[in-house]
């Protein structure tokens, strides 16, 4: 038995027929576990939807109501970069569900991870990038609605900068600090955004490819805009950074991981060089930080566009079994 729950549903899966984005990883992913050993049918808890009202409490009734009626324009369709259909729309409300007990088992565990989610570049208003609805967005507002928690913080470690994620929790900047230096060559550096870092409840750092999507990054807390080809060792010790400036910073009740698998080396959609090895120690940190400041992490898959799906499906069963290894040694 896990020192956590998973959270899994097989309605995480997205009815968007043939596509870049492996619909089926999620319960490839669950598969895995169990069929390895790591986890058990005990360690899964089902989510259930997400609210009309919880979803509002990050997105615009006027973009709520077209999602609920169909009415998105042409445009609007196709920002999503996904076919709109009336069951799409149920997975995303699934899934901020999943993220929502994500988060609120995180608090009784001290961490919880949610076998999807992390559709990071959906805004208030729209839809962009595969992403719907923000389900970390929605699970954070409810739970500071329900007096759970007072703060956040994302760390986003997609290959993808979090724009939505970003817009939505705007309040919260960095101080003017810079990082301290990693080794090697730096990142071509497009900022600590410089605004007060006591002026929002969501601290939010993001850690992405500065030559992808999206063209527009608007500021996160913390932005790492790394160069294309970065390797294992230099992407840790920017992690590494990014983490302790932020935790020098803000202290969250709670701290929001976005895993995404695309950093990886033979990712469709990404051009850095992690290694799936590289991409558990990227996992590892976080736990271990998190773990060593009391805080507890709630994590999401998002992206992931191995060649390989079971290269994916790998990477994000890492995640898993680094949580496993950080975790179990304090229960």
């Amino acid at each position: 038995m896990l020192p956590f729950k998973l959270i899994y549903s097989d309605g995480y899966y997205l009815p968007i027929g043939e596509h870049v984005f492996p619909a089926e990883k999620y319960r490839r992913i669950r598969d895995r576990l169990v069929a390895s050993g790591v986890a058990e049918a005990s360690d899964f808890l089902e989510p259930h939807p997400a609210s009309d009202q919880d979803i509002l409490l990050a997105h615009t009734s006027e973009y709520v109501d077209k999602l609920m009626t169909g009415t998105l324009s042409s445009r609007e369709e196709l920002e999503l970069e996904v076919p709109f259909s009336h069951e799409l729309v149920e997975a995303f409300w699934l899934a901020a569900g999943g993220s929502m007990l994500a988060a609120r088992q995180a608090l009784v565990d001290g961490v919880a991870i949610s076998i999807g989610g992390g559709f990071h570049h959906a805004f208030p208003d729209h839809g962009e990038g595969f992403c719907m609805i923000h389900d970390v967005a929605v699970a954070i507002r409810r739970l500071q609605r329900d007096g759970k928690i007072r703060t956040a913080m994302t760390v986003d470690c997609d290959v993808h900068q979090g724009n939505g994620t970003a817009v939505i929790f705007a309040g919260t900047r960095a101080s003017s600090d810079p990082l301290p230096s990693a080794s090697g060559s730096p990142p071509a550096m497009h900022g600590i955004r410089r605004r007060n870092a006591n002026a929002g409840d969501v601290f939010t750092i993001s850690l992405h490819q500065h030559n992808n999507y999206p063209l527009w990054k608007p500021p996160s807390s913390i932005d790492v805009d790394l160069p294309d080809g970065i390797e294992d060792d230099a992407y840790l010790a920017w992690l590494d950074n990014a983490l302790s400036s932020g935790l020098r910073q803000f202290q969250p009740d709670l701290l929001c991981y976005l895993a995404g698998a695309d950093p990886y080396k033979e990712d469709q959609l990404g051009g850095l060089s992690l290694t799936i090895e590289g991409l558990k120690k990227r996992d590892e940190l976080v736990f271990r930080v998190a773990q060593a400041k009391g805080i507890p992490v709630m994590v999401t898959f998002a992206g992931g566009y191995a060649q390989n799906v079971e290269d994916t499906v790998t990477i994000h069963s890492n995640t898993v079994i680094a949580a496993k290894e950080v975790f179990a040694v304090t229960k």
